[in-house]
């Protein structure tokens, strides 16, 4: 699936999860953010944390993805008891 494809699924995850920031870049327009960021082919879905990289997910699986952003979303909730 090209990347373009997956613009809808991005979108609608982006609705599904809306205490996540979602954004995409152009790595072709930016290429410092693909340099820092280590993107070798595009979709790469890199999730963050604190300004740090938690997770990179490289091809386009919507639902590998979606597994990753559930996981991502419990490690970030914090309980109070």
């Amino acid at each position: 699936m090209p990347s373009v494809a997956m613009n809808p699924i991005f979108e609608e995850l982006a609705s599904t999860y809306t205490d996540v920031l979602f954004l995409t870049v152009d790595v072709d327009e930016i290429k410092e953010v693909a340099s820092r960021m280590d993107v070798k082919a595009m979709p790469t879905f890199v999730l963050m944390r604190n300004g740090a990289q938690v997770d990179k997910l490289v091809g386009a699986n919507p639902d590998e993805i979606k597994k990753r952003i559930d996981s991502f979303v419990q490690s970030s909730r914090v309980y109070v008891a």
